[in-house]
């Protein structure tokens, strides 16, 4: 019996044989992966908004009133101590804190329409590590809430609200909102791994928001709070996210180092959690 013949060697594009590769080519490093993940998810979330701004002017309309009337009426009442800065410039970092926030925790519903028309599916079979994919999805949350968050400086520095402006400053109000924005967005994501339909998410989103707003430093100090609410408000990163951003807007005292610690914590834990439960969302 005849032994088989090799298949001939492929040819190139110019006829000549193609010589074979000597090794496989290797897998990126992890530490390749998430980056261009992140930057992906970004570009992406970018581009939803390049195409489509509806959502940040519509979105701009209920921080607006909070400043405009909230903020106002209870400037002139003045029956919260804000350690003597006009109520209104009190409140400014809470409200940008507050309309980030309502951003990202409904950012679990865009993993479900992923999960639903079958993109997710194709993101989970891909070498990417699934926390790299979460994180991704997290940051590009952090982006939509930054540009929301600028919206919300705007109005209001056209509010009369006296505002820092320091680029370093600045810097860390990004750096700020997008830790916290990816915390609350992972938590969105780890509610659709548990629930696992919108409606439910729907509803889980709309019975915490208010509750981590009103439990946090956004609208009164923690010192005013009874005690109970104080232990609450201290395990809420919204205080943290909150604290930080009075320290950079307003030049006031804060906390620094322990916000900007607690907010990298949580927004590590955020993506662990969102990540042990993807492959639950997409069973």
């Amino acid at each position: 019996m005849s032994a088989v013949p090799a298949p001939p060697p492929p040819a190139s594009a110019d006829g000549s044989l193609a010589a074979p590769l000597a090794t496989p080519p290797q897998d990126r490093p992890a530490w390749r992966v998430v980056p261009a993940r992140l930057a992906a998810m970004c570009v992406v979330e970018l581009q939803k908004l390049r195409h489509d701004r509806t959502e940040l002017y519509t979105r701009a309309v209920q921080p607006a009133l909070w400043l405009l009337v909230f903020g106002e009426t209870f400037t002139r009442i003045n029956v919260i101590p804000t350690g003597g800065i006009p109520y209104r410039d009190y409140l400014a970092p809470g409200i940008i804190a507050q309309s980030t926030m309502f951003i990202a925790i409904f950012y679990g519903i865009h993993i479900i329409w992923e999960r639903d028309s079958g993109v997710l599916t194709k993101l989970l079979v891909t070498p990417t590590p699934r926390a790299a994919l979460v994180a991704g999805k997290a940051f590009a949350a952090g982006v939509k809430a930054i540009v929301q968050a600028a919206v919300v400086v705007v109005i209001a520095a056209l509010l009369g609200v006296h505002l820092g402006w320091h680029p370093l400053r600045l810097l860390g109000v990004v750096v700020t909102v997008l830790l916290g924005s990816a915390f609350f967005a992972c938590l969105s994501v780890t509610i659709a791994g548990i629930v696992r339909t919108r409606d439910r998410l729907m509803g889980f989103g709309q019975a915490i928001t208010m509750p981590l707003f009103f439990a946090s430093n956004a609208l009164y100090p923690t010192t005013t709070m009874p005690d109970w609410l104080q232990v609450v408000s201290a395990v809420n990163p919204l205080s943290y996210e909150v604290d930080a951003l009075r320290g950079l807007l307003l030049g006031v005292p804060a906390h620094l180092p322990l916000d900007f610690a607690v907010l990298a914590v949580a927004a590590a834990a955020g993506i662990t959690a969102a990540a042990a439960l993807l492959g639950r969302l997409a069973r």
